[in-house]
């Protein structure tokens, strides 16, 4: 899977969460987007996981600090 195909994918997981287009860049984070809390981290982390099928470690997602970050997870672990 192509990181263009992955950030299709997050960009309907983060449309779905926050209830509205949000633009994914490699730098956006929590502090970027209006609303994005740890109940939607939750929520996107829970839908990531589900659609991409793996679970992911506590240490992994303690490193999440952006979107690019996020897309580097999904590679290492769909590899």
């Amino acid at each position: 899977m192509t990181e263009a195909e992955i950030y299709s994918i997050l960009a309907e997981i983060f449309d779905d969460v926050f209830l509205r287009e949000v633009s994914l860049r490699p730098d956006l984070s929590a502090k970027d987007v209006d609303g994005w809390d740890s109940f939607k981290q939750i929520d996107i982390v829970m839908a990531v996981e589900e659609r991409f099928g793996f679970k992911a470690a506590t240490k992994d997602l303690d490193a999440l600090q952006t979107v690019g970050d996020l897309v580097r997870l999904i590679v290492t672990k769909t590899a």
